[in-house]
């Protein structure tokens, strides 16, 4: 279960087409968000690969450099 809030704007968009395809609310925006997901995820794991390459890149790259600089 999921409680949000909308601005007023927005929930009287969602009260209109709720209104407009007779469906109800909660499916109109359970699909809002899986489209959002969906079309977010291929992004996420970019962002996700790119920050593991940052943090890999800041390792040293031998354990017998990494002792003697530290």
């Amino acid at each position: 279960m999921l409680g949000i809030r909308l601005e007023p704007e927005l929930a009287r968009r969602l009260d209109w087409l709720a209104r407009a395809t007779g469906r109800p609310k909660s499916d109109l925006a359970r699909e809002a968000i899986r489209r959002y997901l969906d079309s977010n995820a291929e992004e996420a794991r970019r962002q996700s690969l790119l920050a593991s390459r940052v943090d890999a890149e800041d390792l040293p790259s031998d354990d017998a450099g990494w002792t003697a600089q530290h």
